[in-house]
């Protein structure tokens, strides 16, 4: 099973891992799921990272951090961009709007506490 985690989901688990739902801790342990993190998470924290002390709590090494919890990079394809760009506006988060984009194209569930991504024809694991 593909995971495409929500920027959120990835700052709790490197950080207050806690924070994540019992389901969702299991789900990132699991071998059998191969877990995504889009490049618009890596865009995201590093553009609040200087304002924010959670994220100043990420590892510096965000891209080899994220490799050693053994998960994947997903690229961000042009036609996430158009699909993000032609979503309803049901949700204004340019970040999550692509992540929603890239995981209804790819049929990828999307790890993610944020009831928003709902109004959206992608599958919600938490």
């Amino acid at each position: 099973m593909k995971l495409l985690i929500d920027t959120h989901v990835l700052i709790w688990w490197l950080t207050e891992p806690s924070w994540l739902s019992s389901h969702s801790q299991n789900l990132l342990n699991a071998d059998s799921v191969e877990v995504l993190v889009s490049v618009v998470s890596a865009y995201e924290i590093e553009f609040k990272r200087s304002a924010d002390p959670l994220l100043q709590r990420m590892p510096e090494d965000l891209i080899g951090a994220v490799f050693a919890e053994g998960f994947d990079w997903l690229d961000i394809a042009s036609e996430d961009a158009v699909t993000a760009g032609r979503l309803p506006r049901h949700h204004r988060d340019p970040w999550d709007r692509l992540l929603i984009a890239q995981g209804a194209r790819r049929g990828i569930p999307i790890m993610t506490r944020d009831q928003a991504f709902s109004a959206y024809d992608v599958e919600i694991v938490w």
